[in-house]
């Protein structure tokens, strides 16, 4: 790595001896990337604000995933075959090496490409061989974006089905001053009640209990309103039909091990997810997916959620 890109990207170990990359950009905003999981940890702004939560009894230690920050749910989003969530969380990525061309060019350059491909043991729980690779870049202006391409490289002539989510943890400084806009009136799954199917009546989403809903057909755009910072994460994605939205409430938070009794309060999870309708790839095909997380001062509301237009303090 030349010296000019060391200043933006930098490998190192985490306590624990996991691999990690720190993406960092001249501004001052950093994102912390571990080889486990392939997952994003750390997402701090130009006044060293983490952007994502983390609980404080996350465990950094294989087979058991990151509590926090945004994991790469694959090849299943949720409860089925698979262990919860696939197995891209907890396995081992590796540095892409020799990326294939990106469809545009940029000029960014705190960036770091990862890898996952099929283990012969994996192929005995899902019989499938595949590539997985993922771009994750942080912007000159403190955006972060991940970019995933699974391919189907199974050479049996077999399609392969799977779900999918960049399960996204944001921090929040108090879940009941916080909202969602840009999902009103859609229908969701609510996964509390067996992926029923239910509209969203609100003219946005607030939280008072637990929630863990699936809604379909979502926009491009969405908006998580953070009252009590006087800041709106805008959430935008492209290839991902649903959005999940997920907060465990203080029961269910004392029933997760690695999860803070209290922790609920400063967290919430918007997902941009494929998990209502699986994907198929033939051999030879490729799926792309990309997340675009970024941060504007509250003053900003979904609207058309356009900062010209939606000046509504």
């Amino acid at each position: 790595m030349s010296e000019e890109s060391s200043k933006f990207v930098q490998h190192c170990k985490d306590p624990n001896g996991l691999d990690k990359i720190i993406l960092r950009e001249v501004r001052g905003s950093s994102a912390q990337v571990y080889l486990y999981g392939g997952q994003v940890t750390s997402w701090k702004n130009e006044h060293g604000e983490d952007l994502l939560f983390v609980s404080s009894k996350a465990i950094f230690k294989h087979p058991k995933p990151i509590r926090g920050g945004i994991q790469i749910c694959f090849p299943q989003f949720g409860s089925g075959a698979l262990e919860r969530h696939g197995f891209a969380r907890n396995s081992f990525w590796k540095i892409d090496k020799d990326p294939p061309p990106f469809p545009t060019i940029t000029s960014n350059k705190a960036f770091i490409d990862l890898i996952l491909r099929h283990s012969e043991e994996e192929v005995k729980i899902w019989p499938h061989r595949y590539e997985f690779r993922l771009r994750i870049t942080l912007g000159p202006g403190g955006d972060l974006m991940l970019t995933s391409r699974i391919r189907n490289t199974n050479t049996d002539g077999k399609p392969f089905t799977f779900t999918f989510a960049y399960h996204t943890y944001l921090s929040v400084t108090d879940i009941s001053e916080v909202r969602v806009e840009g999902l009103e009136t859609l229908d969701y799954l609510d996964s509390l009640k067996d992926r029923e199917r239910f509209t969203e009546q609100g003219d946005a989403i607030t939280f008072e209990s637990e929630v863990d809903k699936i809604y379909v057909s979502t926009p491009t755009k969405i908006a998580i309103l953070d009252h009590e910072r006087k800041r709106t994460f805008v959430l935008r994605k492209d290839g991902l039909p649903d959005a999940v939205v997920w907060n465990p409430w203080d029961k269910k938070a004392k029933a997760i091990p690695d999860f803070g009794d209290d922790d609920y309060k400063h967290m919430l999870c918007v997902d941009a997810a494929c998990a209502e309708k699986p994907i198929t790839l033939k051999p030879g095909e490729e799926w792309k997916g990309r997340l675009e997380l970024s941060v504007v001062p509250s003053s900003y509301c979904s609207g058309q959620l356009d900062p010209q237009r939606a000046l509504c303090i």
